[in-house]
């Protein structure tokens, strides 16, 4: 079992990686099926969106719904927590936006 250091450490391990936070963004507008955060998020494979998905709900952010019909159909949204946590990660994407040209730019000057 691992042991966190404080608080930071344990939501920076919930959120690590490029995908989830961008996961969190797309299930805070609405629930999505597999198929649509895929195409909503360009460039993720198949497999690393399934194993980013099972370790969000592993870690209680996202619920995965299994609707009993054929094909079936699994439909992802956000937890209480999860929809608490997205809200946590806004400032950080608002500091993004209004800084995206120039560490765009710092970027491609390295």
């Amino acid at each position: 079992m691992t042991e966190f250091l404080c608080g930071l450490d344990a939501a920076v391990a919930v959120v690590g990686g490029k995908w989830k936070p961008l996961v969190l963004w797309a299930l805070s507008v609405q629930p999505r099926r597999t198929g649509e955060l895929r195409r909503e998020l360009a460039g993720v494979s198949e497999k690393v969106l399934i194993q980013q998905l099972r370790e969000l709900e592993r870690d209680g952010v996202v619920r995965r719904v299994v609707h009993d019909q054929v094909p079936p159909k699994v439909v992802y949204s956000l937890t209480d927590d999860g929809a608490e946590l997205e809200r946590a990660l806004r400032p950080l994407g608002d500091w993004g936006e209004e800084r995206i040209v120039e560490i765009n730019s710092a970027r491609q000057g390295a």
